[in-house]
């Protein structure tokens, strides 16, 4: 990068918020998704601002001089959404890491792009407040990828993703401009949704720096179960079968015997290794409903062929449980030294065929792909666990996922339900939408950012 434009960005955040030397920036060529790192990708700077202002300044003049800018929290996306392009600036926003205000009496919270989800979540419980959204990385991802991802997580069945609860946005432009969308109100109907519109827009219309997000009361109690299957099929038929029961549980999890095993070994919490299938279930709310709801639960699930329920008898039994459903990620990865997870989602009817879809692609191509999912919401997990070194595994590899995602679309689903498109998906995206809404996008983002600076490669095909 040209030293004239270092200087400038120097001038714009400071000195010690600008990084250009090799060993620096080489940790911005990757993020959580499987691409493989290059050194060609290394960006011409990396900076810190520290507000709103200082983010318009550095866009004004990548806008000037037309060099893409690529927004990122902690890197935690698993889409390929944060990969720089050579040349280009990353723009950090965790210097951004306050919250501005809980407000009680509305149920708001106004935080910067910065804050860590989890810290969020701490902060109002204290005052008996909730704040739902639970991607899987919530210790470490920031809200501003959250709501750039539109991050989802296992909460959603009952309680949504993250658009559900953005009330607001401060958003910086391409060009450097500054606006506003919606405000604190729960009901705003006032022209376009433009907070919706920049909920899960992958930092590819804007740079967002600060959100008004929606909070609820903290449920007064919540009940864990554990249920044992010897198929996958039938714990596939229990998720559709409790939602038609009328239950609609907070977390509603599925996962295969690959994600058991291997769970079971890295976090020694009881899993059953020998099940082909379990289901974590969580529900909250007024004690005396919860109990009649496990028990519900518990009767569904046997009558589907349920060989074990277990509940959770402490606070901390269920707390072990859950943090061994997060750890599967990395509990799966001892398996193969690359991980590829598919989250396609499907209704939730449509489950059980889709996890007969997985089952067949990976006999046909010979591929490992572990199961695991929000299966509440339909959202399945389905993950590849392959050597990226062994070229012809790679290219069968390569066709499985084709085929998953087009098995999801012709069940009538989507190519993603939390992860986003990124790059990994962009050249499946037309697949889903059709050419006149896929064109309909282009023109929205060719309105917004006309030299395209913004995350180029995310979401369009370059």
């Amino acid at each position: 990068m040209q030293p004239a434009i270092i200087s400038e960005l120097i001038t714009i955040v400071g000195k010690e918020n600008v990084y250009t030397s090799f060993e620096d920036l080489f940790c911005y060529t990757y993020d959580a998704s499987f691409v493989p790192v290059s050194a060609e990708n290394v960006p011409g700077a990396a900076v810190y601002p520290g507000s709103a202002g200082e983010v318009a300044e550095v866009l004004k003049l990548a806008y000037r001089e037309k060099i893409p800018v690529i927004p990122r929290g902690a890197g935690t996306n698993v889409s390929g959404g944060t990969l720089p392009a050579r040349d280009c600036i990353v723009m950090v926003l965790t210097r951004m890491n306050r919250i501005l205000e809980i407000d009680q009496a509305n149920l708001i919270a106004v935080v910067e792009p910065g804050v860590v989800t989890a810290h969020l979540q701490r902060e109002v419980e204290k005052l008996g407040l909730f704040y739902p959204p639970d991607p899987a990385s919530q210790a470490y991802s920031t809200l501003g990828g959250n709501v750039a991802e539109c991050a989802g997580g296992p909460r959603g069945v009952k309680y949504g993703v993250t658009k559900d609860y953005v009330l607001g946005l401060e958003v910086v432009l391409p060009t450097g401009e500054i606006m506003e969308t919606g405000g604190r109100t729960v009901k705003n109907v006032a022209g376009y949704d433009l907070t919706k519109l920049f909920t899960g827009s992958e930092g590819t219309l804007g740079v967002i720096t600060r959100i008004t997000l929606k909070l609820l009361p903290l449920p007064e109690a919540k009940k864990t179960l554990l249920v044992v299957f010897d198929q996958i099929e039938q714990a596939a038929e229990a998720v559709s079968g409790i939602i038609a029961g009328g239950i609609i549980p907070t977390t509603l999890e599925l996962l295969d015997n690959v994600y058991i095993r291997n769970i079971e070994e890295y976090a020694k919490v009881g899993f059953p290794v020998e099940a082909e299938a379990v289901l974590l279930i969580e529900v909250d709310g007024d004690s005396e409903v919860i109990d009649k709801e496990a028990r519900k639960i518990k009767t569904i699930c046997e009558e589907l062929g349920a060989v074990q329920v277990r509940v959770a008898n402490t606070k901390e039994e269920a707390e072990e449980l859950w943090r061994a459903r997060r750890s599967a990620f990395a509990a799966v990865a001892r398996i193969n030294p690359t991980i590829i997870g598919e989250d396609v989602t499907v209704p939730r009817t449509n489950i059980p065929a889709m996890v007969k879809e997985i089952q067949a692609i990976a006999r046909k191509y010979s591929v490992i792909i572990a199961v695991v999912g929000h299966a509440g919401d339909g959202n399945l997990h389905a993950t590849f666990l392959c050597d990226e070194r062994n070229e012809e595994e790679m290219n069968r590899v390569e066709q499985a996922v084709k085929e998953v995602l087009a098995a999801a679309l012709r069940l009538g689903g989507t190519l993603t339900g939390e992860h986003g498109i990124g790059r990994m998906k962009a050249k499946f995206l037309p697949d889903q939408l059709g050419n006149v809404s896929y064109q309909v996008m282009k023109s929205i983002k060719q309105a917004l950012d006309p030299a395209g600076i913004l995350n180029p490669g995310v979401m369009f095909k370059e």
